[in-house]
């Protein structure tokens, strides 16, 4: 089993527990580390947790080396960089327009970038690579940048072809439509930009850390917990925001300076996110278990303790 994985299995059964080691992940510091760093804390990982020499060794593993390829993961698309590249782009979406154009450009880059992320930081491995699967993996994540992109402008479109002005009709097309908007646009593109992972199956693990086979059980059970993580971290980025601008126009203060809402939604926006983000990596173990009555026939002999373990990705 890939050292990260080992580290999870030991570290991270709790949700406290990987709240703690994803507090030290995102770190934005980790994000300096040069390529070669990255492969020598990686080699160094096992020792590392034993001599407890160096604490940033897992850290700079964990948050840099994909764990089923073991290549160093495109800057980007690390954990660390998540939140720095993702809240401006959710603040920018999250705005009021009077226009389609900028809700569309800036829906374009959230759901490019998400849908890049979540492929990333899938669980590779069960993949052949080949050209023809390469060309269909890029149309399926192009159609998913698309569909979602117009799907996350359907209020905007939906106030400037029906000319909607009433204030609670608008209300409720930028401040509650989005949320389970949002929601289930995170959980769509998560679904369908790793859908190969539960057509295909991914790989399983034993007790003792040995592959045993291929599940798409697992594959399965793996997407759909990513899923409803990312649709918890945009859900409750969309709606606490909203629900505190909401109350902020009940104060005297805000009804007198109502200049003063835009930035507290910007940044609110942003906090929220940034504790969020935490949040939702740790609701489910990235070193899953499923049990052996789930998964097919051949592997169920190999759960001796009852049940299997598999990478679930991010």
């Amino acid at each position: 089993m890939d050292p990260n994985l080992l580290y999870w299995k030991s570290e991270g059964q709790s949700f406290l527990s990987r709240m703690r080691i994803w507090l030290d992940l995102l770190d934005p510091t980790l994000l300096f580390a040069s390529d070669a760093e990255i492969q020598k804390a990686r080699t160094l990982l096992t020792s590392a947790e034993k001599s407890e020499k160096d604490a940033s060794v897992p850290s700079l593993s964990l948050s840099s080396v994909h764990a089923d390829s073991g290549a160093v993961l495109p800057l980007v698309f690390r954990p660390p960089a998540l939140l720095t590249i993702s809240a401006p782009l959710a603040v920018a979406s999250f705005l009021p327009y009077n226009t389609i154009k900028p809700a569309l450009f800036w829906q374009l880059l959230l759901q490019s970038y998400n849908a890049g992320f979540n492929y990333a930081n899938r669980n590779s491995s069960s993949e052949q690579q080949g050209k023809q699967q390469s060309l269909n993996r890029l149309l399926l994540i192009g159609g998913t940048i698309s569909y979602a992109t117009c799907a996350g402008v359907l209020p905007q479109i939906s106030i400037n072809f029906l000319h909607l002005k009433s204030a609670p009709v608008l209300t409720f097309f930028r401040s509650i439509v989005p949320i389970p908007l949002s929601a289930a646009l995170a959980y769509f593109s998560v679904l369908t930009v790793r859908s190969e992972e539960w057509e295909a199956g991914i790989q399983v693990f034993d007790s003792n850390g040995n592959p045993v086979g291929i599940s798409k059980a697992a594959g399965e059970k793996a997407v759909r917990e990513t899923a409803l993580s990312r649709a918890a971290l945009f859900g409750a980025t969309a709606a606490v925001p909203n629900l505190f601008v909401f109350l902020l126009h009940r104060t005297r203060l805000f009804q007198r300076n109502s200049l003063l809402v835009a930035p507290l939604r910007h940044i609110s926006i942003a906090l929220v996110l940034g504790l969020m983000i935490p949040v939702s990596f740790s609701l489910f173990p990235q070193l899953g278990t499923i049990k052996k009555e789930k998964l097919e026939e051949e592997l169920q002999a190999a759960a001796d303790n009852g049940h299997l373990f598999y990478h679930r990705g991010l």
